[in-house]
């Protein structure tokens, strides 16, 4: 499956649709989370549950996933032919539901080992990450109990891509002996991986998916467990706040040329795209990215072209004062505090921009690859919606995610493998650390033969 232009948000070559002011403020106050873990610790099992308990699921649906007589709550997001022939979740799968509290977006992420590119996928664009654990293939009995490979690798996934809320929720309890000993366990080893990990663990709920305990209705004192249910805690946790508080800047998408009909900017071109950071305000002086040019901007309009403050996240139209040459794949930057512009400024490049173009990069990468990654190679990277040439100079070092050692001696990042390298870009990009801007701080890696995506790649400081 070719994830390129969906697995880091923005990548969509295609403008946003346009949305009413009703559907655009429910979307901002849903909560968007994914379910992530190992294979078979009952992810679509949990989702199908939230949907039925929820009275989200029409009753000839419900009747469509009848086996046996009985319901298959995994079914529900089970779509595909061979996710319902072998049993197991292999694209994301995203469902829609809402309590008199809070709307929903749920993106069923896949747990084997081969298909984390699309838990990646689906963890870029999240606000929470419910990491399932499964009681019943764990040493429960053990103080000192060992996680499962993915069950790391997935809290790893979500804490490098911010995702703003982890909260793990241990399954099938009500299939262990002893369920107390069992999840006081499970919770104290998780808490000891949260910590080593520098993961902030939102809660630790224990669950039975197939039953609905402590799913949407809590269970008082069962395992000793006091606390929310799971949707309780779904619904009180925050969306990723946006990076507002940076200097402004957006990825251009789309070029509208002038029209005669349409009242913006006395028919000047409007440069479409979905603000990064920052906000667009007119009388604001911005630069183009890569030329340098500088012009002030005149309109900013909305998803329905009305003239107004955008905010960060939200497809904006960009008029300038003047014609400067602007295309699909080219940044509007906020320009140097000091530059003052004027008719003297124009084809004249700034000495310095608020968000500086950059060719050497360090990035920590998620490997999703078949092949390799080994120092030499060449790859496409994709910034924003622009496309250049990047070299893996060096490989840093990779991450043991048994351990969470940084392991100096790596030469290569296997596939699925989580690693620090350093490239080398063609053209110089607008990136920014990660940690402080999503957007300007993500590239998508991908393959110059046989454009698949290879690697998700997020600059550091």
């Amino acid at each position: 499956m070719n994830t390129t232009n969906s697995i880091l948000a923005d990548a969509d070559p295609a403008p946003a649709a346009p949305q009413s002011d009703a559907a655009r403020s429910d979307h901002e106050s849903a909560l968007s989370f994914i379910t992530c873990g190992s294979v078979d610790d009952g992810k679509s099992t949990l989702i199908g549950r939230l949907l039925v308990d929820s009275r989200a699921v029409l009753q000839d649906h419900l009747a469509g996933v009848q086996r046996a007589g009985e319901t298959d709550l995994a079914l529900l997001t089970d779509g595909l032919s061979a996710e319902r022939e072998q049993g197991i979740t292999i694209d994301v799968a995203y469902r829609y539901f809402a309590t008199e509290t809070r709307k929903f977006i749920i993106g069923d992420a896949p747990g084997h080992e081969q298909y984390t590119r699309n838990m990646v996928t689906a963890a870029s664009q999240a606000d929470a990450a419910v990491v399932l654990v499964d009681a019943t293939k764990l040493d429960w009995r053990d103080p000192g109990l060992a996680l499962l490979p993915q069950t790391r690798r997935h809290s790893l996934l979500a804490h490098l891509l911010r995702v703003h809320s982890l909260v793990f929720a241990v399954n099938k309890l009500d299939a262990i002996e002893d369920p107390v000993v069992a999840f006081g366990h499970i919770r104290a080893r998780i808490e000891a991986f949260a910590q080593e990990a520098g993961i902030r663990a939102q809660a630790i709920v224990p669950v039975s998916a197939l039953k609905g305990w402590n799913v949407v209705d809590a269970r008082p004192g069962w395992c000793g467990y006091e606390g929310l249910s799971l949707l309780q805690i779904l619904e009180q946790l925050p969306n990723t706040p946006p990076d507002a508080d940076l200097p402004p800047a957006l990825p251009v998408q789309w070029v509208e040329k002038p029209s005669s009909s349409a009242d913006t900017g006395q028919g000047r071109r409007v440069f479409w795209g979905r603000v990064a950071a920052g906000r667009f305000v007119p009388g604001a002086a911005v630069q183009v990215f890569p030329s340098g040019q500088l012009a002030t901007v005149t309109q900013v309009l909305d998803h329905a072209r009305r003239p107004t403050d955008v905010p960060t996240g939200q497809s904006a139209g960009i008029v300038l004062d003047r014609e400067v040459d602007v295309s699909r794949g080219d940044w509007l930057v906020a320009a140097p505090v000091a530059t003052a512009v004027s008719d003297d400024d124009f084809d004249t490049p700034a000495a310095q921009s608020a968000w500086p173009g950059r060719r050497e990069l360090r990035a920590t990468v998620a490997w999703m690859d078949d092949e390799p990654l080994v120092a030499g190679r060449v790859y496409w990277a994709l910034h924003g919606h622009r496309w250049v040439k990047a070299k893996v100079r060096r490989v840093v070092h990779h991450l043991n995610i048994h351990t969470l050692a940084e392991e100096d001696e790596a030469t290569e990042l296997a596939p699925n493998a989580i690693g620090r390298v350093e490239l080398l870009l063609q053209e110089p990009l607008p990136a920014a650390p990660f940690e402080r801007a999503r957007v300007l701080g993500s590239l998508i890696l991908v393959d110059t033969a046989s454009n698949k995506t290879a690697g998700a790649a997020l600059v550091d400081a």
